[in-house]
């Protein structure tokens, strides 16, 4: 039956060894929560040490077609970071904290290694956000995918007191400070027109920060928890937080206002970076468009009391205040760029 099974398509034997080449990286993720081992029909968590009035935090997301990018330069790990970090930062600006995670990949043939070396990425990030990875799918399924085509989509669950639940709205208001922390690149965002911009160049080029293009296109998806915890352990109450992913500045950060709030951003108050200084160039893109397709530069963005900005800014070395909230005329955007 297999080798019948093979004819169409589908190859049961390269699924089990992609399953055996990543078992170490997956189990290594394992806490003493993990109460299931790789092969399970599903994935058991213990849930222990809850805080008052626990509020579970779910979130799933893919890398876009960054993946194809990825594939056709033959770099599979890195894809794997981008993907749990994404989906840490969205439950992380409701101040959750992953628990676990689960991952799909689907592909018109499996490559064992290929599947392999991007499940240690996923590994790799999910160790370093403090996230088991306790289960997942690989799915073989040509007629669905064309040849050489190659997806990956993931699901975290973190947790969270109700009391600490973010955004803040009651505690915002005029004055505020808005802080932005950096990117590495453009994350997994707009991709679909970079792949259009990029078409017949030389990836091997090298931008003004001494980047590679390729290099600059492919840097994994920045993990904000451990700026985030080093904010909070010092001391300081964050009001809310945006993930600068699909939309932009102009389509995230109006998710954490109230809407009696704008936020004022100043975009000279932060450089950007080669990569997007040079993709707008060649893309011809507009301010606005640049700043809903692209996170030019900032990657998340805080609202905090004016008074913690200066502390924030000596604790967190790429911090930078980018602008304030104001208020919210009415018929006002919610996001006001000056340029």
């Amino acid at each position: 039956m297999s080798e019948a099974y093979k004819a169409a398509g589908v190859d049961i034997d390269a699924g089990n060894r992609a399953v055996d080449l990543m078992k170490s990286a997956v189990r290594a993720t394992f806490t003493p929560n993990v109460l299931a081992d790789v092969g399970s029909f599903g994935g058991l968590f213990a849930l222990t040490d809850l805080p008052a009035d626990p509020v579970l935090v779910a979130s799933t997301d893919g890398v876009g077609t960054k993946v194809k990018l990825a594939a056709d330069l033959g770099r599979w790990r890195s894809i794997g970071h981008d993907l749990v970090n994404h989906c840490v930062n969205d439950i992380l600006v409701q101040n959750a904290r992953p628990l676990f995670f689960l991952d799909y990949i689907a592909s018109s043939k499996l490559h064992p290694e290929a599947v392999a070396e991007t499940v240690t990425g996923i590994a790799e990030a999910c160790r370093a956000a403090g996230c088991a990875l306790i289960g997942g799918e690989t799915a073989e399924m040509p007629g669905v995918y064309e040849e050489g085509a190659f997806d990956l989509a993931g699901t975290i669950v973190g947790l969270v007191g109700r009391a600490d639940l973010l955004p803040n709205l009651p505690a915002m208001e005029a004055g505020d400070a808005l802080i932005g922390l950096a990117s590495n690149g453009p994350h997994t965002n707009g991709f679909s027109l970079i792949r259009k911009l990029v078409a017949g160049r030389d990836l091997d080029a090298t931008l003004a920060d001494g980047r590679t293009l390729a290099d600059a296109l492919l840097a994994p998806h920045r993990c904000y928890r451990a700026d985030v915890d080093a904010i909070q352990q010092a001391g300081f109450a964050i009001k809310g937080m945006a993930h600068i992913t699909g939309g932009g500045l102009m389509e995230n950060v109006p998710r954490m206002l109230p809407p009696e709030l704008s936020a004022r951003i100043v975009l000279r108050s932060w450089q950007t970076p080669p990569v997007f200084e040079t993709l707008v160039g060649w893309g011809g893109v507009g301010v606005e468009e640049s700043h809903r397709v692209f996170n030019m530069g900032i990657g998340l963005v805080l609202v905090m009391p004016s008074a913690a900005a200066e502390p924030i800014l000596d604790l967190l070395p790429d911090a930078i205040v980018i602008g304030r909230l104001v208020e919210r005329i009415d018929g006002g955007d919610a996001v006001q760029l000056i340029v």
